[in-house]
């Protein structure tokens, strides 16, 4: 299969973009040639499409499986698995966003609420332990927060982030000032 120049430049950059997504480079560019291709792709496709190994491409699927990123297909007369991305480019990124904060946010919150739990030995910890609460209230406002977003249909989602720095100008109309950015 060859790629053309445009998808070949969108699966690349996908692959760099993955390790601040929280993959690696091949699985992220794996994602992104599944998400533009408009049929299911099997094992030695996706192999011989980004010129890597059939192994790395194995693990490269359990991962996007793992983070429920990609779905499996057989087709009829065929033994081979295929794999599509796991939805619409808006239920791809919400996935996104609820396997990061499985993984990132969540383990955070469950540390630092054990770790407030225990009474400070000495002052020093007692201001560190102020700290700590500080961070947990702001996570667990985020966390409250990305449960409404998550709550929201993609119209009503779409229409709040296309309010975009207006929500920033209605806050500061209602306290009767303007703030320079």
């Amino acid at each position: 299969m060859n790629l053309t120049s445009q998808t070949q430049a969108f699966v690349l950059h996908f692959g760099e973009m993955g390790s601040r997504w929280g993959f690696n480079r091949t699985v992220g560019q794996m994602f992104a040639l599944l998400t533009v291709h408009s049929e299911p792709l099997n094992a030695d496709q996706l192999a011989q499409a980004l010129k890597i190994s059939r192994g790395n491409v194995s693990m490269g699927l359990k991962e996007l499986q793992a983070w429920r990123l990609v779905e499996m297909h057989h087709l009829p007369g065929d033994r081979k698995d295929y794999f599509t991305a796991a939805g619409s480019i808006w239920d791809l990124a919400r996935t996104v966003f609820e396997e990061r904060r499985k993984r990132e946010l969540d383990p955070t919150l469950t540390l630092l609420r054990q770790l407030l739990l225990n009474e400070p030995q000495d002052e020093q910890e007692a201001q560190a332990q102020e700290r700590m609460r500080e961070v947990y209230s702001l996570l667990e406002l985020l966390d409250q927060f990305a449960n409404t977003l998550s709550g929201l249909d993609q119209k009503d989602l779409l229409k709040l982030m296309k309010l975009g720095s207006g929500i920033s100008k209605l806050l500061l109309k209602g306290k009767g000032g303007s703030r320079k950015q």
